[in-house]
């Protein structure tokens, strides 16, 4: 009788470590902040049969992880913000410095509003220069929205910071790429 008991213990025991086993096959990432747990399960619908996704309602979290699910490209804007003046730099414009530099476009999501970004335009000359800027708002590498945004004139030496807002936020963008157009 010992002998069976034995065995039914081994046996359970096996069980556990194959069932322990399989559990520790499964991919899983701990977020340090919060203490979830995330796993394909909760993450993904990836591991889900064609007609549990198609019966399952896409939301905009799903789409925000799947560029191809959306094709949405805006009309061109325009915009003229009021910037702030952030200070002067020196005069340096010449044969390899030019006329005014750009710099900055970050991307953040203000919630329940739009897209921004922040940029800088630098004139480095001694003369006053009207800057236009255009910003490409992307996802996945597909337009999404142009903004042209026609800058308040800078004196010389002036660094120029301003907002440049984007889509709303229910429309995702993953990139933004500026570029001065003018003074070339």
């Amino acid at each position: 009788m010992k002998r069976h008991i034995h065995l039914a213990t081994l046996v359970g025991v096996v069980g556990v470590i194959a069932a322990s086993a399989a559990v520790a096959q499964v991919p899983q990432f701990r977020d340090e902040k919060t203490g979830k747990v995330w796993t394909p399960e909760n993450v993904s619908k990836d591991n889900q049969s064609p007609q549990q996704q198609a019966a399952t309602p896409a939301t905009p979290a799903d789409k925000a992880f799947d560029p191809n699910s959306q094709s949405v490209t805006l009309p061109p804007v325009i915009q003229r913000p009021h910037g702030n003046l952030m200070g002067t730099v020196p005069i340096t414009a010449g044969p390899t410095v030019p006329i005014a530099t750009l710099d900055g476009a970050w991307l953040q999501a203000v919630p329940q509003q739009n897209w921004l970004s922040a940029i800088y335009v630098t004139n480095n000359s001694a003369g006053v220069v009207d800057a236009v800027v255009s910003c490409m708002f992307t996802n996945g590498g597909r337009p999404v929205q142009e903004v042209s945004v026609v800058a308040q004139p800078s004196g010389p030496g002036e660094r120029w910071g301003m907002p440049v807002y984007g889509p709303r936020v229910e429309i995702f963008v993953d990139r933004v790429t500026c570029r001065l157009v003018s003074p070339p």
